[in-house]
């Protein structure tokens, strides 16, 4: 799922490019939910917190409380991989962006050709998206990307007969063997039984003897078979 958090204390502006987005997005059938905010408050801050992939933040430089590029630093803090645009009525806060190596995708001006360029700097952000080490496919018509690093571990469900990949935040249910997700993974996930791939880089712990793996979250499966011994060697 692509997450776009917008925040802009002019109500406008944010029903704005939420109507940007949204005519982007019907045309590409990518699985997408928009995130709005007037303010940097305690809500956008537990947002900004929760394990979320495939974030695009259009941030507004200042509002009434607090500065956009603080915000920005914050992210950067503990998040590399989202992407961030700047939306600003002051274009002479470029060079504070450049010198703090926020690592910006642009900075948009609000009286300056503004509908055009927000389209153009998200078709950039989701181009950028699916250029990253991600798990894509099509379920119901819909295009999903899931960033490997997001995955703990997928399973299959016999029942079902579909595959359950387990992330962080939520669990995708598709009609994928597991062969074919983990070519799809080039190569990120092992698998370590026969109805189990695991992310090896989202583990902390292999119990041999009771048989079970241990993710950096402090989930638990017991999924673990010597018949695929060497696909998790080094950590068994």
């Amino acid at each position: 799922m692509i997450n776009f958090v917008i925040v802009d204390d002019f109500k406008e502006v944010t029903s704005n490019i939420k109507n940007i987005i949204s005519k982007i997005m019907i045309n590409n059938k990518l699985e997408y939910k928009t995130h709005i905010f007037n303010d940097y408050d305690s809500e956008f801050k537990k947002l900004m917190n929760e394990p979320m992939s495939n974030r695009i933040y259009l941030l507004d430089i200042e509002t009434k409380s607090e500065s956009g590029i603080d915000i920005a630093r914050m992210i950067r803090k503990n998040d590399l991989d989202s992407i961030i645009i700047f939306i600003t009525a002051h274009d002479e806060l470029a060079s504070n962006i450049v010198r703090d190596q926020l690592m910006v995708l642009t900075f948009i001006c609000k009286f300056d050709d503004f509908e055009k360029r927000v389209k153009d700097a998200v078709i950039k952000s989701l181009s950028y998206i699916g250029k990253k080490n991600a798990i894509r496919f099509v379920d119901n018509n819909a295009v999903y990307i899931i960033p490997t690093k997001d995955i703990l571990y997928v399973t299959h469900d016999n029942v079902e007969r579909k595959c359950l990949i387990k992330t962080d935040s939520r669990t995708y249910k598709i009609g994928k063997s597991l062969t074919e997700i983990k070519e799809l993974s080039m190569g990120a996930l092992a698998q370590s039984h026969r109805a189990c791939l695991v992310n090896e880089d989202r583990i902390v712990k292999v119990d041999k003897k009771r048989k079970q793996i241990m993710f950096d979250n402090g989930e638990i499966i017991d999924l673990v078979s010597e018949n695929y011994k060497k696909e998790v060697g080094q950590l068994c």
